[in-house]
């Protein structure tokens, strides 16, 4: 009895919790969620990636198309070509490269130049509210000429950034000017270099209308003549192209620009003769290298100091048999590629402006190949540098236009171009070129040659001088009989003609 109720109880437990189970699986099965069919499923995912679409859509907000941005941020694959070239090494001006840790050593020297404008101490000093009052009025229209990544920063924060960075830059150039020995005890000597190059870069401007306002504010307080900003800041930038203070023409001081970058890059531009239409075309041609220039029989020469960096010249000389191309002295090393790689990243970026230092550039990518084509525009003093070796100098100038598409469309050296590649082409040209790549490719060959040419030239004259010494006995014999004795000679042993009396016949006549 004991052991039967046992098992019942037993069975009705187990028989009960197989129920539950049951009646769990099922509630789990009749579940909303598990009810939905795989097409339902389906359905509502495309219709909540359709919605979101649309919502992204109606909310996105495409910033209006402006002229007034003209300070970019490189592109990034320019920057990967050479990173260095557009990032400041110890200063940042302005807002793309404000409050990195690794410049915030020369915030400090920032200031010391602030305290010194505005020390309360200073008689006739300069006031500081009248500044302040002009960036808080200048700081919209200084924030459009960025990109939208400087909505970040607050306008306080933004006006009092154009007022420190800008004033610092106004104290630095007249400094400079007022102390042309360097007597600066703020700035080291070692800075200065490193100054200029980070002062030029594309990311580290300041819009120029925002530094001639603080220019015209801060020299309205003195007496003294002070030279205007243009003037002074061209001053400061014109070691980067080894051009000489005193030596900038009169127009130059007179240009204008979005800020220094622009500035500078105006100064260079090519001057367009006005017999020059179209003034930029299509150039159907990369440029010839100096070598193939050379052997067809183009003369390089190095133009005059007053012109500008861009003019480049093609035309005719020696009776217009040969060429001659005139290029301005280039001057060239780290620094001076820093500066030269950033105005490329500016008319890459700026569409209201002409790609003509871009097409400088290529115009040398391709007149440069090799060391030795930097060792012939040295000898012709068209290309200074102070790097190692001329294999480094191909090596810096050929990597300025790395990953860069020329702008062939709008090349102001089209005629120079074309007309040097058509020249090339010549009958006259291709021959001369054989002639010299194979010949006269060095002075060791063209000695050999010369010594060649030499040789055929005696072996000529002797075969003359035998010819006109058997003259003579051609007038005696006829001469199909020297073809018949050159045939029989080796059967008879004895010519069958008599050229003369032999030795026995001039014995017995002696």
């Amino acid at each position: 009895m004991g052991s039967g109720n046992l098992s019942r109880l037993l069975l009705q437990k187990i028989t009960c919790s197989c129920s539950r189970r049951k009646l769990h699986f099922v509630a789990i099965r009749k579940s909303p969620a598990d009810d939905i069919s795989p097409s339902a499923s389906h359905t509502i995912h495309t219709s909540n990636w359709r919605a979101s679409v649309k919502e992204k859509l109606e909310n996105y907000n495409i910033p209006g198309e402006t002229n007034s941005v003209c300070i970019y941020k490189v592109p990034p694959n320019m920057r990967w070509v050479e990173k260095k070239a557009y990032e400041p090494s110890i200063i940042s001006i302005g807002p793309y490269h404000h409050g990195e840790q690794r410049l915030q050593a020369m915030e400090d020297l920032k200031w010391r130049y602030f305290h010194r404008l505005f020390n309360p101490e200073q008689q006739h000093g300069v006031r500081l509210e009248p500044l302040m009052d002009a960036m808080e009025k200048l700081e919209e229209k200084a924030r459009s000429c960025y990109s939208d990544e400087v909505k970040l920063i607050s306008p306080e924060r933004f006006a009092e950034m154009m007022l420190i960075d800008g004033c610092f830059i106004v104290e630095l150039f007249r400094e400079l000017q007022q102390k042309p020995n360097w007597e600066s005890s703020f700035i080291k000597r070692w800075m200065l270099p490193t100054l200029r190059r980070d002062l030029i870069m594309l990311e580290n401007q300041l819009p120029l209308f925002v530094i001639c306002e603080l220019f015209k504010l801060i020299t309205s307080t003195t007496t003294e003549t002070t030279p205007s900003l243009q003037k002074l800041a061209l001053g400061f930038f014109n070691p980067l192209l080894q051009r000489d203070h005193l030596g900038i023409q009169k127009n130059q001081e007179e240009v204008e620009g979005k800020h220094f970058l622009d500035l500078f890059r105006s100064t260079i531009l090519p001057t367009i003769p006005a017999d020059k239409y179209p003034a930029r075309d299509k150039q159907k041609h990369m440029m010839r290298s100096i070598s193939e220039l050379t052997e067809v029989g183009v003369k390089i020469t190095a133009a005059k100091n007053d012109c500008r960096p861009l003019d480049i010249s093609f035309g005719k000389w020696k009776l217009n048999m040969g060429r001659k191309l005139t290029i301005p002295p280039l001057y060239i090393d780290d620094h001076r590629a820093t500066l030269f790689r950033n105005m490329l990243a500016f008319e890459k970026c700026h569409r209201l402006c002409h790609p003509d230092v871009t097409t400088y550039l290529f115009f040398f990518d391709g007149l440069i190949n090799s060391a030795k084509d930097v060792g012939l525009l040295h000898y012709k003093g068209v290309l200074h540098h102070s790097l190692g070796n001329n294999r480094e100098v191909a090596k810096l100038i050929n990597n300025l236009c790395k990953e860069v598409v020329p702008d062939m469309d709008e090349s102001y050296l089209h005629m120079e171009v074309n007309k040097t590649n058509s020249y090339f082409n010549t009958w006259y040209a291709r021959k001369r070129a054989v002639l010299v790549h194979h010949y006269f490719s060095s002075w060791v060959v063209g000695i050999s040659t010369i010594g060649a040419i030499f040789a055929l030239y005696l072996t000529l004259i002797q075969t003359a001088s035998g010819v006109a010494s058997a003259l003579d006995s051609l007038h005696d014999n006829h001469f199909c009989s020297y073809i018949r004795d050159s045939i029989l000679l080796p059967f008879s042993g004895k010519p069958s003609t008599s050229n003369g009396p032999t030795a026995g016949e001039d014995e017995s006549k002696g």
